[in-house]
Order: C-alpha cells, then sequence, then structure tokens
C-alpha cells in the first residue's frame, strides 16, 4: 500500500468562501514554498507561513522564487496567481482564477455577444466618466465624441494647471524617446494602468480580450477598463511630472515609480473589483469583495500594503 505523503487535496465545500478570504496578498524579493497546507514565505527576516485557504489572490512581484510544489497546493485551493511587476504595474502571466466557477466570465461573453447588450455596457463605461449627463439613448459614435471632448477639455485643465505645454497625444510605439516629456509621462503611467487592470481582470476569472469599447485585440477589456480611470490617475500625474521634470532625468520612470506608489494603499483595486461586478450587473449576493490589500505577519496580524519595513 502506498503511504500518501503530505496533505490530501482540499475539497469545494471545505474551501473558504471568497467573501471571507483575504483580498490580495502581495510578495516581493523573497522565496514561496510550501508546508503542507500552507505555503511558506522566506527574505532575509525570516519565513512566514499563509494557509492557502485564506489568500484569494497572491501577486508575486520582482525577485520572487516559486516552488512546484507552492503552485500545487495553490491550485488545489483555487487560489489566483499572477506575476506582476513592482506592485502590480506590470502583468506578466498568470494561473488560475480566483472564481470557482465561470459566473463573470460567462456573463462578459454573453454581454459582449449581443449588440443590444454590448452597447448598454459601453454605455455603462461612457456613463462612469460623463458623472450626472445621460447617455442612454446615445449612439456609439456620439459617444465616441463626447468622450473626445471631454478628455480634450482634461488635458487642457491639466496643462494650464501645471504650465505645461499641450499640442495634443503624439507617441511612437517604436521609439519611447520620440516625443515630449508629458507625452513619454502619459505613455508610461498608462502602461502601468493596463497591468495594474490586466491582473485584477484576469484573478476575477474575466477574459482580458473581449472588450465592449475596443475590439480586435488581446487586451481589448483591459484598454476598456483603464479608459475609466485615466482622467483620474495617470493624466494629472503625467502633466505634474512634466512641470517638474529636469532635463537629464528619465521621466518615464519617475512616471512608473510614481504610479506604483498611487498603488500603495490598494483602493484602486478596490474600486476596479467593484466596478468591474457593476458593469456586468453582478447581484450583490454574488459579488467578490476586494476590501483590503495586506502584508501577511503571523506575530503582529496583517501588516498595511506598501510600505517599506526594512530594518536598517
Amino acid at each position: 500500500m502506498n503511504k500518501f505523503v503530505g496533505a490530501k487535496k482540499t475539497e469545494l465545500n471545505e474551501l473558504a468562501r471568497i467573501a471571507d478570504r483575504v483580498s490580495f496578498i502581495y510578495v516581493e524579493h523573497a522565496k514561496v514554498n510550501r508546508l503542507d497546507s500552507a505555503i511558506t514565505v522566506s527574505d532575509y527576516r525570516g519565513v512566514v507561513n499563509i494557509p492557502c485557504a485564506i489568500i484569494g489572490v497572491l501577486l508575486l512581484g520582482p525577485g520572487t522564487e516559486v516552488s512546484h510544489r507552492a503552485i500545487e497546493i495553490l491550485g488545489d485551493t483555487g487560489t489566483a496567481v499572477v506575476w506582476v511587476g513592482e506592485r502590480g504595474v506590470r502583468y506578466y502571466a498568470s494561473g488560475r482564477s480566483l472564481a470557482h466557477s465561470t459566473k463573470l466570465l460567462e456573463k462578459q461573453a454573453k454581454l459582449v455577444s449581443n449588440v443590444r447588450s454590448r452597447l448598454d455596457v459601453a454605455r455603462k463605461m461612457y456613463a462612469m466618466r460623463f458623472g450626472n449627463e445621460d447617455v442612454a439613448n446615445l449612439t456609439m459614435q456620439q459617444l465616441r465624441g463626447r468622450e473626445g471632448s471631454r478628455i480634450r477639455k482634461v488635458y487642457r485643465e491639466h496643462s494650464l494647471k501645471n504650465n505645461v505645454k499641450w499640442d495634443g497625444r503624439d507617441y511612437n510605439v517604436d521609439n519611447f524617446t520620440d516625443s515630449n516629456p508629458v507625452n513619454q509621462a502619459l505613455s508610461a503611467a498608462n502602461v502601468a494602468l493596463y497591468g495594474v487592470c490586466h491582473s485584477i481582470i484576469t484573478a476575477l476569472g474575466m477574459s482580458p480580450g473581449l472588450g465592449f469599447v475596443h475590439t480586435g485585440h488581446d487586451k481589448s477589456f483591459v484598454y476598456d477598463v483603464a479608459d475609466l480611470y485615466k482622467a483620474e490617475l495617470t493624466i494629472p500625474l503625467a502633466f505634474e511630472l512634466a512641470s517638474k521634470v529636469g532635463e537629464n532625468d528619465d521621466i518615464g520612470k519617475l512616471a512608473r515609480l510614481a504610479f506604483r506608489d498611487k498603488m500603495a494603499d490598494g483602493k484602486v483595486m478596490q474600486k476596479i473589483v467593484a466596478d468591474l461586478q457593476d458593469l456586468m450587473d453582478v447581484s450583490d449576493a454574488d459579488k467578490i469583495s476586494a476590501n483590503f490589500i495586506e502584508l501577511w505577519d503571523d506575530k503582529n496580524g496583517n501588516q498595511k500594503y506598501g510600505v517599506n519595513y526594512r530594518e536598517d
């Protein structure tokens, strides 16, 4: 008779409800391994054990090494694993999604496959940007026109506020430096925003390619979602940096770091999770909650995410 070694695979009815889980745990510059039904995270400070059943999404940042055995137990417990840039500002790859069912994916596919429902979701997306304006009867052409006017106004306002010359959005995807500083900052910050949106979409089990406004690209839905937040996140940041940047400064790097810091408190991720489910008309009973992003600490309780805890 073969002796069973290690923990048995967790049954679905034994798993913690998604709403009861820690929403996101971010790990960087550490080694992730497995000990029975927990993963171990070790760095220069020591080792902590994290019970897998309470992890919703594990974000693996730069400098992380993860063992096959750790991925095995995370897969068995239904934990979403996403390989990301620092604090999630790049999306590289992912394992399974957080959701045990395909409800969100099916809802997304159903809505995008019907012209009327696709238009309804697109209108909701534009309504989120326009505030109290009624867009219920506007066509896609009218919506794009109003969005164009709105975004040009946002650019002008931040141009005047920061005393930065603005001649329009101009960038070369094959040559990052072939544009002025504010356009470089916009490009860098937008790419960081795409990474965060991509990670969340994947973690929720949705398709990054099934877009409602954008189409024909494997990141169409990523661009849809990111466009909801540019006016409040990346555009103000880019103009502010452009007003302060020196001639020899790497404004692309500065933009990435500044956007990374905006992710530190987890509020943007929390909002994206909620907004995605509102767009898909998910009922309150079925919604996945992302209430906080924390770092696991076995002695002092969960610690605030985005804080440098290095000991000198």
